[in-house]
């Protein structure tokens, strides 16, 4: 048997040490909001810079968490996972979590308009068919579809038709490309 010798880890690449690139991602969530000027980071820093549109510097500095005797949730709770995707939204500003009940988010529109959302559970006997991508896909070309399109329209909502017909047989990509294109269609 012969051995093998691998080469030593590049601390720059490892997904090891993966944390240490947090103030990196940070900084580049914040670049993506509309209401910020810029943001910067180092890996391997606990420090990210921000400037308003005002330009106002700021910063982040990342601290231990202090101890707890809470469980720590294996995933981010239902209420955070909808925050964050109303946040991704370029029609809203605010989409806050309540920790307090974990079953409300305080939302504010770009327009203003301040409000709250409550999350229900809905039954399994309820008579609701459950959304799934195939069905917010083709709700997305039905509204083109209904809207005076073009004939460019008009082919781009029959091309989404099918593939929600035959959503089972299409590979992931096209799936996901598909979910694209109705967002975009939408907006």
């Amino acid at each position: 048997m012969t051995s093998t010798e691998f080469p030593s880890i590049d601390r720059d690449k490892s997904p090891l040490l993966d944390a240490d690139h947090d103030p990196e991602r940070i900084a580049d969530a914040l670049r993506n909001s509309p209401h910020l000027l810029g943001a910067d980071g180092e890996a391997g820093g606990d420090t990210v810079r921000l400037t308003t549109l005002e330009g106002a510097v700021f910063t982040l500095t990342r601290q231990d968490a202090p101890p707890s005797d809470d469980d720590i949730l294996p995933e981010p709770l239902l209420t955070e996972v909808v925050a964050a995707a109303i946040l991704n939204h370029p029609g809203f500003y605010v989409a806050n979590p309540d920790y307090q009940g974990e079953d409300t988010i305080t939302v504010q529109t770009r327009d203003g308009r301040r409000y709250l959302l409550v999350l229900g559970f809905e039954s399994a006997d309820s008579d609701q068919e459950p959304s799934t991508p195939a069905a917010d896909v083709a709700a997305a070309a039905d509204r083109v579809l209904m809207s005076s399109p073009s004939d460019s329209d008009r082919s781009v909502a029959e091309l989404l038709n099918y593939v929600c017909a035959t959503w089972d047989k299409q590979d992931l990509p096209l799936r996901q490309h598909a979910q694209a294109v109705a967002r975009s269609l939408t907006r």
